[in-house]
């Protein structure tokens, strides 16, 4: 039918080119966050494209969204501006008779969108966390370059080997200080290199000698060694991260239904329902009046959208601490909006006024009778 290919075309033209714009300016804003994540130590430099990927495939719902938004609200604003809207009324295609082609372009987004939040979003989340605490738990030798001063993983040792070493697994002129408590330790040695123990790192030294200090006497004892173990990556063999809602997975959240999981599940089914629901109000919102300026009925697009995700966010903060339940927060934010969306689309459908939906004797208006 020509009426829906000319709308699926102007829709599909109108969100590739929203997304390209989007993902381009979230590439951006993210590189240059994690270029700076980089620069602190927090981040890999050499898997700094890495973690940018993986951010940004865990934003794509936002941007899928926005994107199908702004799709529907500029494609039909164009058509009322370019009075394509009036042949297609007289016509007898009346509001609503746009939602059949638009669900038939908007579904297989919809139900990616949905994918992603479900299944994307916790699994990016995770691989980043894992890249992080990877390079935060790199041991101590490896964090070693050669003829400098290099702080251990914990802040707790400094590392020094000379510009002659090798290699990072062998090390000349050795120098290890380390803080327990009030104990400080120097080590020093001539020759170290890396060594495995049922399963555990340790550095072995050779030819060298320590100096133990107690702060809180003032005692200092030091001894000579020809070969010294020290353990310097207890947990080599166990990464451990602090498990975190948005990591775990929707399966793991419906298993422990506590109320942080639940805010996050709430988050997550509610990206799903707010693009349905703002697909709806684009609907609605799209209009120019010519009274108002072309950019009015953009202002409100960004209004709806700012506010329903604002609202969403923090819904999950409610339900994380206990304020409302999920099935009262879903049915309040997603249910109202979808009714709203109705409504005015109703409105719009039937030509509508609010005037006219007022009972007759509030809007009689003259003189009373004698």
């Amino acid at each position: 039918m020509l009426f829906h290919s000319s709308i699926r075309k102007d829709l599909a033209r109108s969100f590739g080119a929203t997304v390209v714009v989007l993902a381009t300016i979230v590439m951006t804003i993210i590189l240059i966050r994690t270029l700076g994540q980089a620069t602190r130590g927090s981040v890999n430099p050499s898997e700094v494209m890495l973690v940018m990927g993986l951010t940004v495939i865990g934003h794509l719902t936002t941007i899928l969204t926005l994107s199908l938004f702004i799709a529907v609200v500029s494609t039909l604003s164009r058509m009322y501006a370019d009075s394509e809207m009036v042949i297609w009324f007289s016509s007898g295609n009346g509001l609503m008779s746009f939602s059949q082609p638009l669900f038939r372009f908007a579904w297989p987004i919809l139900l990616g969108i949905a994918l992603l939040a479900l299944f994307v979003w916790p699994w990016s989340n995770q691989q980043i966390q894992e890249l992080k605490d990877r390079f935060d738990q790199r041991n101590d030798i490896e964090r070693v370059a050669p003829g400098q001063f290099q702080e251990s993983a914990g802040g707790k040792r400094v590392f020094f080997i000379d510009k002659d070493s090798p290699d990072k697994q062998t090390g000349r002129h050795v120098f290890v200080s380390s803080l327990e408590g009030s104990i400080e330790t120097v080590t020093t040695a001539q020759q170290g290199q890396i060594e495995w123990q049922k399963g555990e790192r340790f550095l072995s030294l050779q030819q060298g000698q320590q100096m133990l200090r107690n702060h809180e006497t003032g005692g200092v004892r030091i001894t000579e060694f020809k070969d010294y173990q020290l353990l310097i990556d207890p947990n080599a063999k166990l990464v451990t991260t602090d498990t975190q809602s948005r990591m775990i997975s929707t399966l793991g959240l419906l298993k422990d239904p506590s109320n942080v999981n639940l805010g996050e599940l709430s988050w997550r089914i509610g990206l799903a329902f707010a693009a349905f629901n703002l697909m709806i109000m684009g609907l609605a919102v799209a209009s120019v009046n010519p009274r108002v300026g072309k950019s009015y009925h953009l202002a409100v697009a960004l209004f709806c959208f700012v506010a329903y995700y604002n609202m969403v966010n923090v819904g999950q903060n409610w339900i994380a601490s206990g304020r409302t339940t999920l099935p009262f927060f879903m049915l309040t934010l997603h249910g109202g909006a979808a009714f709203l969306a109705l409504f005015w689309l109703s409105i719009r459908h039937f030509n509508l006024t609010w005037r006219s939906l007022l009972p007759t004797s509030q809007i009689m208006t003259g003189r009373p009778s004698a």
